[in-house]
């Protein structure tokens, strides 16, 4: 009696050199993928680090305290390229939580780090203060 299950059917699964073929194209697929991969995080690191080099002015509130129901002050310290004109917003949020005074403070000089003192008048109390962000000045 014969083994039937020795070889395939001819013609079921197709001619041998097809599992070669296959893979051939799962190489280049492969190939393909990990050239895309690699010029995808490139780009994402490129964007990275342009955003990161890009930041000529930061800034931080360091203290604030309320003068009055009608002003807060603050001392704030900012860091920015020698040269460079700077300009940092704040922004004061009364105690319902909705924003009862807003100042742009701008920075010049040849320091790399200032610490201006700044008062920002309110139309309410005050119960927070927040630094919404800096940026260099377009005219500086």
């Amino acid at each position: 009696m014969a083994d039937t299950r020795a070889r395939p059917p001819e013609g079921r699964y197709g001619r041998s050199g097809a599992a070669a073929a296959g893979r051939d194209s799962d190489r280049g697929l492969r190939t393909v993928g990990a050239v895309l991969g690699v010029a995808l995080l490139a780009l994402v690191g490129w964007f990275g680090w342009s955003y990161v080099a890009g930041a000529e002015v930061s800034g931080s509130v360091i203290t604030f305290r309320k003068v009055s129901d009608e002003s807060v002050e603050a001392r704030l310290e900012i860091h920015k390229d020698a040269g460079v004109t700077g300009v940092c917003t704040l922004r004061v949020l009364g105690t319902e939580g909705g924003v009862v005074g807003r100042k742009d403070v701008r920075v010049s000089g040849g320091a790399e780090r200032v610490d201006p003192v700044v008062t920002v008048r309110t139309t309410g109390p005050a119960a927070r203060m927040q630094l919404v962000g800096c940026h260099a000045a377009a005219d500086g």
